[in-house]
């Protein structure tokens, strides 16, 4: 009964360390794809960056990235999504677009604000103006966006990233998300590697037993072929 449930024990717990290992390489790979899609951006950014300098340009960052920490675009963005913008040309913008805009509104003047345009206006010299709103708010933003203040358009939203970002920056993030999952896979993976070595220098309790086996079977049979041969052996004598 013991060995029954020490087997069961066994089984679980190789169960146990399968899903662990699959889990930390899903986290492991996620974090490693974020990291190069903030690679890209950033060379992006940069390449864009020189070409502005050079060109004596002032438009704002090709590329940019944002944490949502207000429900006013529930439940389009939530609080801790991520959202990447591009920068736009103004005529490019159109009324359901969601833009990143440095806000004047009196609720939020001087704020970074991530709302959906609502509609498009032209002012006096004909600069393009947008009104924008809040998918979660009951009303539009007070004042409108002029196109100098829009960062850009948002193109893709991650969710929830707000969170590792928060986990990250404290002093337990790396050791909790990256160091110890890695640190897992690499026991797990030398365990799995040192059982594999020894079931081919040694064999197990039943492959012995099947060799026995072959070997008496052999035997046996040996012994039936030496007693045929002499049996008929003695029938050529007489």
């Amino acid at each position: 009964m013991s060995d029954v449930k020490t087997s069961k024990f066994k089984e679980f717990i190789n169960i146990a360390y399968k899903i662990y290992h699959f889990v930390a390489k899903v986290i492991l790979y996620s974090i490693l794809i974020i990291l190069v899609l903030v690679a890209i951006g950033f060379t992006a950014y940069f390449v864009d960056l020189a070409h502005n300098i050079k060109n004596g340009s002032s438009k704002t960052p090709l590329l940019g990235a944002y944490i949502i920490i207000s429900p006013s675009m529930v439940p389009t963005i939530k609080v801790e999504d991520a959202v990447i913008i591009k920068r736009k040309e103004p005529e490019e913008l159109k009324v359901g677009d969601i833009i990143t805009f440095l806000s004047s509104d009196s609720r939020y003047s001087g704020l970074t604000i991530t709302h959906r345009i609502v509609g498009i206006e032209k002012s006096e010299k004909g600069n393009l103006l947008f009104r924008t709103k809040g998918d979660n708010n009951s009303s539009e933003d007070s004042a409108l966006v002029p196109s100098k203040n829009i960062y850009g358009k948002v193109i893709l939203k991650i969710p929830k990233i707000g969170y590792i970002q928060y986990i990250l920056t404290q002093s337990y993030g790396w050791l909790l998300l990256i160091v110890f999952p890695c640190l897992c896979i690499v026991v797990y993976d030398i365990v799995k590697l040192i059982k594999s070595i020894k079931n081919n220098i040694t064999p197990n309790k039943q492959q012995l037993q099947n060799q026995e086996k072959k070997v008496i079977d052999v035997i046996g049979d040996s012994n039936q072929t030496t007693k045929k041969e002499d049996k008929d052996d003695d029938i050529e004598i007489i």
